[in-house]
């Protein structure tokens, strides 16, 4: 059953490509950091983001939406792009910037949920939940690993995220339950 919202299709197309690329930066940035506990956070989160791109797949499926040639090619050299630039730039970028990445990643989740419930399909709600919330704890554990940073407030003034900033609304503390998860992100459209 095809979908009949281009603004959905578009943004599982973007994503399914986007994580590919992620998963490729976490290569490299587990790769580049020396601590072992650190090596292991990244490389979990690298496998949480091959499974985002696995569920994203199955729901493209699902409605018969084809996978995007250019957002493929144009996301694989990015993502290795950047795996490559963790092992020149200090360890400092690498964490920052994944960490602003994953805050922006959050609201896909929760938007592509909104999407679909003005559709009235509500069955991927719970896994669209799921990977929003899985992103939002991936932004944590970049904001925490770079909060005590000299660098921090510079990167925060000028890209808009950090310790004291986000780019979502969701609270990890106290996250809403998923029938109400549809308020997340409406500053995004």
């Amino acid at each position: 059953m095809p979908l009949n919202h281009p603004k959905l299709v578009k943004l599982l197309r973007l994503a399914y490509s986007a994580e590919k690329a992620a998963a490729f930066a976490y290569i490299g940035h587990a790769a580049s950091v020396r601590d072992p506990e650190a090596k292991a956070v990244i490389k979990q989160i690298e496998l949480d983001e091959w499974g985002h791109r696995a569920s994203v797949l199955a729901i493209m499926q699902q409605y018969e939406i084809p996978v995007s040639h250019y957002n493929e090619i144009k996301y694989h050299v990015i993502g290795r792009l950047i795996s490559l630039s963790c092992h020149m730039i200090g360890w400092f970028m690498p964490y920052y910037f994944a960490g602003r990445l994953e805050s922006g990643n959050v609201c896909e989740y929760f938007i592509m949920m909104r999407y679909f419930n003005e559709l009235e399909i509500t069955e991927h709600d719970e896994v669209l939940y799921e990977m929003g919330l899985k992103e939002k704890q991936h932004e944590v554990y970049f904001q925490q690993s770079i909060a005590n940073s000299r660098l921090l407030p510079l990167f925060e003034k000028v890209f808009g995220w950090g310790v004291q900033r986000s780019l979502n609304d969701v609270d990890l503390e106290h996250p809403s339950p998923v029938q109400e998860s549809n308020r997340y992100c409406r500053h995004r459209k």
